[in-house]
């Protein structure tokens, strides 16, 4: 790479948050960058508009998930064919199929029959801090809600669910040395998380619950039903998914919302605006922070050729602040309208859980805006080592005691 050329690969770039100063340059400049890779990765196209990530998004023909894996480095061969059975890193036709079979387990039906099952898991984990007055605001908040909705959807037991929690942060941030010490250590999460899907599918053949274990191991779709290894990577993807994300999400929506006390207190003073609040939470955080395909042919954009074989990877935090799209995307504002941010992706691959992430993020604003209004930070954040997913790992906080 030239010198001075920006870098949206190397992880340290991302300790101290999403590099939106890179971004932005790199959306004025040099829309479709190519950016290189360390220990001999072949480098990848880093698109960084809005626009560019719908047209990659909506193309599946030309920008390939399955080809390569949805991650930037490279695999070997016997790693990539194992996360070819994930869904998020499927094609057409197989995709559609596959996601036909789990959306069952995802209608708005089944999203809002969990709303009692949020609001009191919520108030529980407040519940655990608010006479303290202070708290380590992850493990302690925002941790335990989707914990316990995924533990509940998937029918983990909930005094096992802290250990999707040790897996999730193994296998997502393997890049930093907190959580893993190699790579290795990640492959051996992804067994042990593979391990206990293929006992619990075993306990809900022989006792079917009302669960999602029960209707994925039960389900067909074209006459057809999921195989060992195909229902334990769903499973591996909905406890990762499903829990990592929308953790990173209340954290960084509390962050947000405590650095912007003007933006808190019109949630106080008008509580309805939290469904709008939540949105803009979703954009300005942006949890996960790209994926990317491998192109199927030689085509051209904004002017580059991209060949064959080459990695594209798109970055929704920023498209997400794209200048095009969103009138002053700097600015934190809990009222913006309209907000068609790409949190959740677009297209085939839009996020499958997102009513879900909606659900829940709605209800623990609505009860930290309640319950702990003059939630605080009381040290610098520690985030993530990591270029995939933009967390925090530690946020301590305090406010006024509440019983």
């Amino acid at each position: 790479m030239e010198a001075n050329s920006p870098d949206v690969f190397d992880f340290d770039t991302y300790t101290n948050g999403v590099p939106h100063e890179i971004f932005r340059r790199l959306r004025r400049e040099d829309p479709v960058h190519w950016n290189g890779e360390p220990n001999g990765g072949r480098g990848f196209w880093a698109v960084t508009k809005y626009r560019d990530l719908v047209t990659i998004s909506k193309d599946p023909k030309t920008f390939s998930s399955w080809r390569g894996g949805t991650n930037i480095p490279d695999l070997p061969p016997e790693n990539l064919s194992a996360v070819q059975m994930m869904m998020v890193n499927m094609d057409p036709p197989k995709h559609n199929k596959f996601r036909k079979l789990v959306s069952q387990g995802f209608t708005p039906r089944m999203t809002t029959k969990l709303e009692p099952v949020v609001r009191q898991a919520a108030n529980r984990a407040i519940d655990s801090v608010a006479a303290r007055g202070e708290c380590e605001f992850v493990r302690s908040v925002a941790a335990e809600l989707p914990l316990v909705i995924i533990a509940d959807l998937l029918g983990v037991p909930q005094e096992e669910r802290h250990m999707v929690f040790d897996w999730s942060n193994r296998l997502i941030g393997f890049d930093d040395p907190e959580f893993q010490t190699s790579f290795e250590d990640g492959v051996i999460a992804a067994q042990e998380i593979w391990m206990y899907a293929n006992g619990l599918a075993e306990q809900r053949r022989r006792e079917p619950r009302e669960d999602l274990t029960t209707l994925l191991v039960e389900a067909e779709v074209d006459g057809e039903r999921l195989t060992g290894m195909e229902f334990e990577a769903f499973f591996l993807m909905l406890a990762v998914a499903g829990n990592e994300t929308t953790r990173n999400a209340i954290t960084g929506g509390m962050l947000a919302l405590a650095e912007h006390p003007e933006q808190r207190q019109r949630l106080i003073d008008n509580p309805a605006l939290v469904p709008s609040a939540v949105e803009e939470i979703l954009r300005w955080i942006t949890p996960v922070i790209h994926f990317r395909r491998t192109a199927t042919r030689d085509v051209e954009l904004r002017g580059k050729t991209i060949r064959e074989g080459d990695k594209v990877v798109m970055f929704y935090p920023s498209a997400n602040r794209d200048e095009e799209i969103f009138p002053d995307p700097d600015v934190f504002d809990v009222s913006r309208a309209p907000n068609d941010h790409l949190a959740f992706g677009v297209g085939q691959h839009f996020c499958l859980g997102s009513n879900l992430a909606r659900l829940e993020l709605r209800i623990v604003f609505e009860e930290l805006v309640r319950r702990l209004p003059d939630i605080r930070i009381t040290a610098p954040p520690r985030r993530l080592r990591s270029n995939f997913i933009n967390g925090v790992k530690e946020a301590r906080v305090a406010f006024t005691p509440t019983m």
